[in-house]
């Protein structure tokens, strides 16, 4: 059960108990608490902060760091070497390098990890800006002013327009008390309160109840005082405030399953190697220690520093693609993405609406209409919505400059009753200049209409018949339709009146209606297509009606034969819900917590998730997805909820995104895969030849030298080309493609090892070491030369076919003809090659038990480089009609 959902229970109770009931259970009284009781509260409820989270410590930030199973094994590696190289070992015998080298990718990759920790701001910060405002309470019978972040549950709030809510509170007195909800719900609707219980009967919505005051939100105009029920994280409020999961993304749930499959490798070949030693040669240590080597040049020692570069490179390239990556392990998110959720408004449709048609009853232009709608939107003081907005905009239409300057003239404001959700209208009160006053209401249709005793058609007045809602439907039916929103028109004239109460809101005359159309965004159609195009589905989750989201997605191209409407998904159980979120792609009439339920759903079917909200009312949603994404125009606790802010609200910004993150994310894969598959053949050959040689085939420093060497080339595979078909489909990562990977390709590399180690040790080493092999030498220094000569060769056989193959297995198609490599990466590994095969001709190779070959031996290598791509080109055409993959 979610936090939302427990506060739901718990909070809900209030709503239906008389005042001086909830008093004597929370223990408090009209005249407010005393100083004693205030820090009871404090320390049994907790303060009025968003600051108190436990999980949000520099420790935990530590841990998230360096703790990770990749880690654990670099480690235990790490200590292992250090007992069997350092501590078991005689002075003149100790070399610590192994172990240095493996601590240091250690501290480096979990440095970079813990400043992106330490970067990342929380969104607790942004939600305790409204805890710093003053607040009026009563306490001990005095009214006093206080900072809202000292209040408590128990004191007792005074409120007035203008004010913002500072908590969860119960109302007990009200005076024409209205409060916008918008912080909480996303609507621009305007609630009407009151303080008496309610019965069990009313609305079961809790942000409906109506004698409940919530955190965030606004009062219009009125007074109200209330009891305090819950503050700081514990409101409804702060139950949107962004969690501390973290394993809420599936990078590392990825990056996890990589590392449990090269533990396994490591498991099974580490015993062999170190059997097949130890049983030849008789040194236990001394073949654990090198057992201990083969798990270490098993082990990518450099993949989280490839990641990081990857990943910062991908961010930096989207920045300047306005998309600001907060997270850079969301560029993962963004390769992996299948399925984005989105609202409609400023995603497929401007911010704006447009005023499309202004009629009388019978659908004719009417001027008249116009006008008394202008007047009722410019007079009210609710929150202005489109709506608003757009009846504003009428001021600017060629040759009415004017004309409206003169109405507010001849009009003046004198009284309101402001929208409210349940009546879904608006009245204003207005007079002119004979002191004559109007009634004029705006709003829904229905509401509207029910309020309605004539209709006015050509200046003449007439009683409305029996069945006139059906005349009204045969008008407007045919707009609604089409996506058009559309409201009402009415007034009536009220002689001298200077006031109106709801009472008066009856027996109005029906003026007319106004069309306003949702118009898509020019690039909106071509940005879904794109997005299909990608594999991405699209999916929109808005509160807004069923028929408008219809006619927005009919016309973008998003399938909208079937809409679940937040009623109905209330209705359905998880597993229908389930399957009901593959086929359905338009969600409307929706809570923020129904759109939590959906994200989930699509969760747990699979999928990697990504939400685009602006809101706080979207700020669980972002917080479900896998991949938040905000904009820069968002509220500042949703921006700082997202793991990527948009600096423009377009899905072509978008789209540009999801391209980059799928570069970056094979980029990542191509070091992975092809490092491991490597890395898995160089093993497999050193267990074949310790099967065989009377000595190591390469040394534990060489091993190591060998894996850093190429790692450090591959640091430049960030800037790699990417093929475009490795960026139409989202991208994943898994343990069994890698598995699958280096079982298919590492062999390969085996062969061609000892086919290497066959020519080593009965041609060239022979050949330079008197005629022999090397258990007929009896010389000590021809043993050691010819050992020299062996490890030396391999090693560069190894490196070369390293360095080599990657640009073979980057690719798909035919490298270097097909696809070529990005300039960097073709000159960092051509210059590679020639500077470690350079480092074999100086005299620092001794130091490495590493000595210079005949210039000949390179004939041999270059034959037995192009033979391996090879066969290399072969098996990867039968593994791609397989598995329809490469990288």
């Amino acid at each position: 059960m979610s936090k939302t959902t427990l506060f739901d229970s718990r909070i809900k109770k209030y709503a239906y108990r008389e005042a001086s009931q909830i008093y004597q259970e929370i223990g408090a009284s009209p005249d407010g608490l005393s100083h004693e009781q205030v820090e009871a509260m404090r320390e049994k409820y907790g303060a009025n902060s968003f600051a108190e989270r436990k999980n949000d410590t520099t420790i935990r930030r530590v841990r998230r760091a360096f703790i990770n199973p990749f880690n654990i094994i670099l480690f235990i590696l790490g200590i292992i070497s250090l007992v069997t190289d350092v501590f078991l070992v005689s002075n003149f015998a100790r070399n610590a390098t192994t172990a240095i080298i493996i601590f240091s990718m250690i501290l480096i990759s979990g440095a970079i990890r813990l400043i992106q920790e330490l970067r990342a701001k929380k969104a607790a910060q942004q939600l305790n800006r409204l805890i710093h405002e003053s607040i009026t309470v009563r306490r001990e019978g005095e009214l006093i002013e206080i900072s809202a972040e000292k209040l408590v549950v128990g004191d007792i709030v005074l409120l007035s327009a203008g004010d913002r809510v500072p908590a969860d509170i119960r109302l007990t007195e009200v005076t024409d008390l209205f409060i916008s909800q918008a912080a909480i719900t996303g609507e621009s609707a305007i609630l009407e309160k009151n303080c008496r219980a309610l019965s069990y009967s009313s609305l079961e919505t809790l942000t409906q109840l109506e004698n409940l005051a919530f955190m965030a939100t606004t009062v219009i105009s009125g007074k109200g005082e209330g009891i305090v029920l819950a503050v700081g994280k514990d409101t409804l409020y702060g139950s949107f405030a962004k969690p501390d999961s973290d394993d809420k993304k599936s990078f590392q749930k990825g990056a996890n399953s990589i590392a449990w499959v090269m533990l396994r490798f490591i498991a099974v070949l580490i015993p062999i190697v170190f059997a097949l030693l130890g049983i030849t040669g008789g040194k236990w240590l001394e073949s654990f220690a090198f057992a201990l080597s083969v798990a270490v040049g098993l082990m990518p020692e450099m993949l989280p520093m490839v990641i990081t570069a990857c990943l910062a490179r991908g961010s930096l390239t989207m920045s300047r693609k306005q998309t600001i990556i907060k997270d850079i392990n969301a560029m993962q998110g963004f390769g992996s993405m299948d399925v984005l959720c989105m609202d409609k408004t400023g995603t497929l449709t401007n911010e704006s609406i447009l005023l499309e048609y202004y009629m009388d009853v019978l659908g004719n232009e009417s001027s008249e209409v116009l006008d008394l709608a202008f007047l009722n939107s410019f007079y009210h003081s609710g929150v202005r919505n489109p709506i608003d907005n757009a009846i504003l905009a009428c001021q600017t239409m060629p040759g009415r400059e004017t004309h409206y300057t003169d109405l507010l003239t001849q009009y003046q404001k004198i009284d309101e009753i402001p929208f409210d959700y349940a009546r879904k209208f608006v009245s204003t009160l207005v007079t002119d200049k004979n002191g004559e006053s109007q009634l004029i209401m705006k709003g829904d249709i229905s509401h509207i209409v029910d309020r309605c005793s004539h209709v006015e058609y050509r200046g003449e007045i007439l009683p409305i018949e029996k069945g006139g809602m059906q005349s009204v439907s045969s008008v407007v039916d045919e707009m609604l339709q089409d996506g058009m929103k559309v409201i009402a028109v009415a007034r009536k004239n009220v002689g001298q009146q200077n006031q109106i109460i709801p009472a008066d809101e009856t027996d109005m005359i029906l003026m007319g209606y106004l069309a306003f159309f949702d118009a898509p965004k020019k690039t909106a159609k071509v940005s879904v297509a794109a997005l299909k195009r990608l594999k991405v589905t699209p999916k929109i989750l808005t509160g807004d009606q069923a028929e408008v989201a219809v006619s927005v997605c009919r016309r973008v191209g998003i399938s909208s034969e079937t809409v679940l409407t937040g009623a109905n998904l209330d209705e359905m159980t998880d597993s229908e819900l389930s399957a009901a979120v593959e086929e359905i792609h338009v969600f409307a009439e929706l809570t923020p917590g129904q759109k939590v339920r959906l994200v989930s759903a699509l969760g747990q079917n699979g999928h990697t998730v990504g939400f685009l909200g602006d809101g706080i009312n979207d700020i669980p949603a972002l917080c479900e997805a896998n991949v938040g994404i905000s904009v820069d125009t968002a509220v500042d606790a949703a921006k700082d909820a997202a793991d990527v802010v948009l600096l423009q609200k377009d899905l072509g910004v978008l789209e540009q995104g999801i391209l980059e993150g799928r570069k970056t994310f094979t980029n990542m894969l191509k070091y992975i895969k092809i490092t491991a598959s490597s890395n898995f053949g160089n093993i497999l050959s050193i267990v074949c030849a310790s099967a065989f040689l009377p000595f190591l085939p390469m040394t534990s420093v060489q091993i190591l030298l060998l894996n850093l060497l190429y790692d450090v080339l591959c640091i430049i595979l960030p800037w790699d080309n990417v093929d475009e078909e490795e960026t139409v489909s989202p991208r994943d990562w898994s343990g069994r493609m890698l598995g699958r990977f280096m079982l298919s390709f590492g062999p390969i590399s085996s062969l061609f090892d000892i086919v290497t180690f066959l020519f080593l040790y009965y041609f060239l080493c022979p050949m330079l070491c008197g005629g022999a092999t090397y258990l007929n030498l009896t010389d000590p220094a021809l043993r050691l030369q010819y050992v020299s000569l062996f490890q030396t060769g391999w090693f560069l056989e190894s490196m070369w076919t390293q360095v080599l193959i990657l640009h073979f297995l980057r690719t798909r198609r035919i490298p270097f003809v097909q696809s070529r490599p990005s300039a960097p990466v073709i000159c960092i590994t051509l210059a590679g090659i020639v500077a470690f095969t350079a480092i074999t001709f100086t005299k620092g190779a001794s130091l490495f038990g590493l000595t210079k070959l005949p210039l000949w031996y390179f004939v041999f290598l270059l034959i037995v480089a192009l033979l391996y791509m090879l066969l290399t080109t072969v098996v990867k055409t039968f593994y791609q009609k397989k598995y329809y993959e490469l990288i």
